[in-house]
């Protein structure tokens, strides 16, 4: 099982010597992955009563251009969105991002995506909410087409494309992830998924949720055991005592990776979250 760590986007700040020394301890520390969260505005909450989403005063660095940062200052960290709320963007864009990420790194891109929840956002880029789930395993396809084909003609639903293509292409197909814990997202990982990211603890529910993916692997006629599972490991929700048996339940459960997530454990500088990371490493492998 691959070990990976949570981009601590809410408590890091913006400081670039910070997010350097962040990125360049997890490599150094033996982390596999770095995983990052996806979110373009923040919701005002002042006259919305209720509001417990992210706020315009949660800071969230851009995923593709953070990784085109990171990619220049490590070596072999893979960089993982977890995940990029694909049908608020327009695909070729989003297409066109990974790939050069994905050139830019030497192939270490991995596109976890999911359908979001943050109506406030889709509303301000300009995409209707209620398309969102429809839409997004439409864009599947069309990414795949893009970055295995120099030239497409794509008439779907959603997206018109008449014989154009990306240039640089990726080279390989760029690993695609799906999010959520709904039985859609479950079939449809099975079915088109290369992988599934929950953040539940390993229990008897999530047992059932693999279940369903491989049986709808199976039905599509794909090995089951070609899709990876992405559990994540959040220290603030598991007792330390604890944290070892987590990640042992999900390695027993078949999970290919887990990552570390360190935000909400009240550290008191940016820099502690890369020294936890350090530390917690050698306690789970």
């Amino acid at each position: 099982m691959k070990i990976g760590a949570v981009f601590p986007q809410l408590e890091i700040g913006a400081d670039p010597r910070v997010v350097r020394d962040w990125t360049t301890t997890v490599e150094q520390a033996g982390y596999n992955h770095a995983l990052a969260y996806d979110h373009v505005l923040g919701a005002d909450p002042a006259n919305r009563p209720g509001w417990t989403g992210y706020t315009d005063k949660s800071l969230f660095h851009e995923v593709f251009v953070l990784f085109g940062y990171m990619a220049a200052i490590t070596t072999n960290l893979e960089l993982v969105t977890g995940v990029l709320v694909l049908p608020q963007r327009q695909t070729s864009l989003v297409a066109k991002q990974a790939a050069e990420v994905d050139v830019l790194s030497g192939g270490r891109l991995r596109l976890g995506v999911g359908i979001g929840w943050n109506q406030v956002e889709y509303q301000a880029l300009g995409v209707p909410f209620k398309q969102r789930g429809a839409l997004l395993e439409e864009q599947v396809d069309v990414l795949r087409k893009l970055w295995t084909e120099p030239v497409i003609s794509y008439d779907g639903k959603y997206h018109e494309i008449v014989e154009a293509g990306l240039n640089p292409l990726p080279g390989r197909q760029i690993p695609v992830w799906f999010g959520g814990s709904a039985d859609a997202v479950l079939r449809r990982t099975g079915r088109i998924g290369d992988g599934w990211m929950p953040q539940s603890a390993p229990d008897d529910h999530a047992r059932q949720q693999i279940a369903t993916i491989r049986q709808a692997a199976e039905d599509a006629g794909r090995d089951p055991e070609s899709i990876g599972i992405e559990a994540r490991l959040t220290l603030a929700a598991v007792p330390e005592q604890d944290w070892p048996t987590f990640a042992a339940g999900w390695r027993d459960l078949g999970a290919t990776h887990l990552c570390i997530n360190t935000m909400n454990l009240g550290l008191t500088a940016p820099e502690d979250h890369a020294k936890l990371l350090a530390e917690v490493l050698p306690k789970l492998t």
